[in-house]
């Protein structure tokens, strides 16, 4: 949705809150193909505090979530596959495409 959400732990004076962003790059990012990963999110924004590139919208007609049109996923796999196989940061963002790492930077600012 473009803004930032958090959810406010217990320890949240101590710790901090826990930001869409941090959730998206350490539980939705490095998951490989396939993988299915189920969430409960008891809070106002549960449908956006992960971040994922798709819709849905409760109003009795629409039944299931969307594809986001205007997110480009693979750049993001790609990334995340490299570093899942244990390349370093550097490593797996030298072997991407300038134009595809501006594209993927455009495209989590804008979601992010």
């Amino acid at each position: 949705d473009g803004y930032d959400e958090t959810l406010v732990p217990l320890d949240y004076q101590s710790a901090g809150q826990i930001r869409d962003d941090d959730l998206f790059n350490t539980l939705v990012g490095p998951m490989r193909k396939g993988v299915t990963l189920t969430c409960i999110m008891d809070c106002c924004h549960s449908g956006t505090i992960l971040d994922l590139p798709y819709t849905f919208k409760a109003d009795g007609e629409q039944t299931e979530m969307t594809a986001s049109p205007d997110f480009n996923m693979q750049p993001l796999l790609q990334l995340a596959a490299a570093l899942a196989s244990g390349a370093s940061l550097t490593e797996a963002l030298s072997s991407q495409d300038p134009q595809q790492l501006m594209s993927m930077a455009q495209q989590c600012c804008t979601i992010l």
